[in-house]
């Protein structure tokens, strides 16, 4: 995958940004990548498919005929799902569909799905200098230049409005704020592209977590083992000059 020394090359321009190696430098995942990005696309499900069940229906409650003496078969509630205008069997209920994924696991995913693109050269670094106005017009002539064929995903920071309407109306280009990107986003793009404060955003966001024990940060400094103990006043030990224990 993507070593220390990955370069992007900055769109419009002919130098290249440096990429982080903790955040494009994971190796690649696809069962990790395949859980998380399945997640992250059964959490934006709304789950509101709603059915109405035989009991549900407005339907009469009555018998559709007598048990017997009509010569046809015999028939109970009208309700019944195989009838017309009867309930529905096993049809969906409002539900959530969100599946839990740890967040290192999360964050590894993430990692991967970064360092792919890395890894194929499919990604390039915006210099927001360049788009301090907005327009379309540079935007696709950077894309055009770079040469990304295929679908494109915009990663920008929260503040930079100009490089969103600059690049939102291009075809087959998504912009998203780098706080709300998540693996599926990665993965479904053919081609990403990321401002710097972004790269600062996911870093935040899918870098390794690591705990420090509490006991780490609350223990003190070491005492001195020539100070006398804390409970034991000064003076106050036995075998002294001044304990008393002499007769005169």
């Amino acid at each position: 995958m993507a070593d220390a020394t990955a370069k992007a090359p900055v769109l419009g321009k002919q130098s290249k940004a440096d990429l982080p190696a903790t955040l494009f430098g994971e190796e690649l995942h696809e069962s990790l990548l395949h859980e998380t990005a399945r997640a992250d696309l059964a959490a934006r499900r709304r789950g509101t498919a709603s059915t109405l069940g035989r009991g549900e229906v407005a339907m009469t409650t009555a018998k559709a005929w007598r048990q017997k003496g009509t010569g046809r078969a015999r028939a109970g509630a009208l309700s019944v799902p195989h009838r017309r205008g009867g309930g529905v069997a096993f049809g969906p209920k409002p539900r959530r569909h969100t599946v839990k994924v740890n967040r290192k696991a999360r964050r590894r995913a993430l990692r991967s799905a970064l360092s792919v693109h890395a890894a194929r050269g499919s990604i390039a670094v915006i210099d927001e200098s360049a788009f301090s106005e907005p327009s379309t017009k540079e935007a696709a002539t950077g894309v055009e230049k770079w040469g990304a064929k295929g679908s494109v995903l915009v990663v920008i920071g929260a503040e930079e409005t100009a490089i969103l309407k600059s690049f939102r109306n291009l075809p087959r280009a998504t912009v998203m704020p780098a706080s709300a990107v998540g693996v599926a986003d990665v993965v479904g793009h053919a081609n990403l592209i990321v401002s710097k404060p972004a790269l600062e955003t996911l870093a935040s966001r899918a870098g390794e977590v690591r705990r420090t024990r509490a006991s780490d940060e609350v223990a003190g400094p070491a005492s001195d083992p020539a100070d006398p103990p804390a409970s034991q006043p000064a003076g106050a030990g036995g075998g002294g000059e001044d304990s008393g224990g002499g007769t005169s």
